[in-house]
């Protein structure tokens, strides 16, 4: 993996979970630093109800599964009618609110604090992205491997063939105003299996639906 030099602070430049809130309020925000050029946050997506390409997505969790960086919960929501026992988790209180609004348990926490349940979830889930967060998958991995039931998986959206993995510096931008800079990885499916097994997953499913790819870890 790539790592760029960090992005240099500016006075000013406000914490990630403001900036990340104003886009969940509807403003426009961009994310700086992963691609060449900036790119939207596609927030109006996150705060969608679940479509058939979620659907098949979280088709591969099983029992209680946690879904980890749930957003304005979409996910979370779709878990729950599907039957799951799920709580969702994110570092930002607006996130944590829209999710409990769509009437499901949500928590304000890092993944990396206690957490309710660890070692006994049977799914964790990473979804549109979120095993970038932290900006090393491997860490994030293992982690999410100290979370589940002997018998959990991890289900873990990735990048598709061809897309190399990378960890880089970026940056939120909503308007003038900046966050400050955060780790963010991308991992794709040609590089799952070494940053699975370094993680502690011994089995590696891989697959395709709608478009979008997707591995189940399991230990």
């Amino acid at each position: 993996m790539s790592l760029r030099e960090s992005l240099p602070d500016r006075d000013g430049d406000r914490p990630f979970t403001e900036l990340f809130t104003r886009a969940l309020r509807g403003l426009p925000c961009s994310v700086v630093g992963i691609a060449p050029d900036p790119v939207g946050l596609p927030v109006h997506e996150w705060r969608r109800d679940a479509d058939v390409t979620d659907l098949a997505l979280i088709a591969h969790c099983v029992g209680r599964t946690l879904d980890i960086g749930c957003g304005p919960g979409r996910l979370t929501e779709a878990l729950a009618a599907a039957g799951h026992l799920v709580l969702g988790i994110d570092v930002v209180h607006e996130a944590v609110g829209q999710t409990r609004d769509r009437g499901v348990d949500a928590l304000c926490r890092d993944v990396f604090q206690r957490l309710p349940g660890e070692g006994r979830w049977q799914t964790a889930l990473l979804a549109d992205g979120n095993v970038g967060i932290g900006g090393d998958p491997e860490v994030l991995l293992a982690r999410t491997r100290e979370l589940l039931d002997p018998e959990g998986r991890a289900v873990v959206e990735l990048q598709p063939p061809g897309v190399p993995s990378a960890t880089e510096w970026a940056v939120l931008e909503c308007g003038e105003t900046r966050s400050r800079p955060f780790r963010w990885a991308l991992l794709g499916i040609d590089d799952i299996d070494e940053v699975a097994a370094a993680a502690g997953f011994a089995r590696v499913d891989l697959h395709r639906s709608h478009g979008r790819w997707c591995a189940v870890l399991h230990p």
